[in-house]
């Protein structure tokens, strides 16, 4: 199963939040929970349509919009953050623990200008 998450959560009408480690560190707790919020409420028909999952393995794959260069890690990693905490919140894994979500890996894809983006794959792992 397949989930398409932005690079960046609109703020304000001019302001961007984008998904990274360098934005999230310096940022006022307020603003996080708010762009928190925001994505949940982005990703939320993704993630409803999902099965609800005792064990899984995430696949992240970054898909930039330009060839500038950049740390995966720095950005997949509140992705990660914001995604698992979605999957448990609309109670589609019991916890985002190692118990539940035992394997993460992040990944570059390709430059997309017209479409960047984070695919983030789901692996059901059988118990």
């Amino acid at each position: 199963m397949k989930i398409v998450s932005p690079l960046y959560i609109q703020q304000t009408k001019t302001k961007k939040f984008y998904l990274n480690l360098n934005v999230y560190r310096n940022t006022h707790f307020r603003t996080l929970n708010s762009t928190k919020i925001k994505y949940k409420d982005y990703i939320k028909p993704q993630i409803q349509a999902l099965p609800v999952f005792e064990k899984v393995e995430l696949i992240y794959t970054l898909f930039p919009k330009t060839k500038r260069l950049c740390d995966i890690g720095n950005i997949l990693s509140i992705h990660d953050k914001y995604f698992c905490d979605a999957l448990v919140e609309f109670n589609k894994i019991p916890e985002d623990n190692y118990l539940h979500i035992p394997k993460i890996t992040f990944n570059f894809g390709n430059v997309d200008p017209d479409n960047p983006r984070v695919e983030i794959e789901i692996i059901e792992i059988q118990t």
